[in-house]
């Protein structure tokens, strides 16, 4: 499935990046003092590319515990007047995948959007629209997770309320999981797994097609479009783009 194109500067080093990320952390290049919103310059400047890495080096210091020091108070009153953010990134609404903290980031720096199960719809996308086309951010991360109960209520046919709705958004990623994985059953770890690595490629693709806006800023260059998936046990992030 052909999600996005990319130009080459946005995912030179796609693949190798947490590990060169690790590595600096672990030669002691984690920053210890405090540290400022991501500014309007800053967010200017900032590639795509750049803003990847942004995210990547984040993580790696989640996983480390080598988090930033932040004084939430300065970035409060920073942050007050406007803010600047580099990128948006579309997460599950479980308790333990916030963006801020799994990509160690602070007030201002991303646009957090969120919604079980990590699905889009026209509210996930106008907040997308916003975010980039008016606000300036040069990144969108769909970022799905492992043990997702958005994804297993799906796998299991959970109906209720309005969640059934929500749920049904998934069905299209367990169809292709059923090609994928022929003989597994829906509720086998192995399934639910491929299901939420299938549901964030679909959102990717979601997300080109039903934004025009957006997908002329992916196509130029200017904004770049990637999934992940989060890992519960290690707190990493693996990312992809197709």
């Amino acid at each position: 499935m052909k999600v996005t194109s990319i130009n080459t500067e946005t995912l030179q080093g796609f693949v190798i990046l947490p590990l060169l990320v690790a590595a600096m952390l672990a030669a002691g290049c984690a920053t210890t003092s405090k540290v400022s919103p991501t500014s309007k310059a800053q967010q200017s400047a900032i590639t795509p590319g750049q803003a990847l890495q942004r995210l990547a080096a984040g993580n790696a210091r989640f996983v480390a515990g080598k988090m930033e020091h932040r004084d939430w108070s300065q970035q409060r009153a920073a942050t007050a007047a406007g803010q600047f953010p580099f990128a948006v990134v579309l997460s599950c609404i479980d308790s333990r995948v916030s963006s801020e903290i799994i990509f160690d980031q602070g007030l201002g720096d991303i646009f957090n959007a969120r919604v079980a199960g990590n699905v889009v719809d026209d509210e996930i996308l106008g907040s997308m629209e916003f975010a980039c086309q008016l606000a300036g951010a040069k990144l969108i991360a769909v970022v799905g997770h492992s043990h997702c109960g958005a994804v297993k209520g799906a796998c299991s046919g959970a109906r209720l309320g309005h969640l059934t709705g929500l749920l049904e958004k998934i069905q299209p990623s367990m169809a292709e999981a059923k090609e994928k994985l022929p003989g597994v059953a829906a509720t086998d770890g192995k399934f639910i797994e491929a299901v939420a690595a299938l549901n964030v490629r679909h959102v990717l693709q979601q997300i080109r097609e039903q934004s025009p806006g957006l997908r002329a800023l992916i196509d130029s260059g200017q904004v770049a479009l990637v999934g992940g998936i989060y890992d519960l046990d290690s707190g990493h992030v693996q990312f992809f783009n197709h």
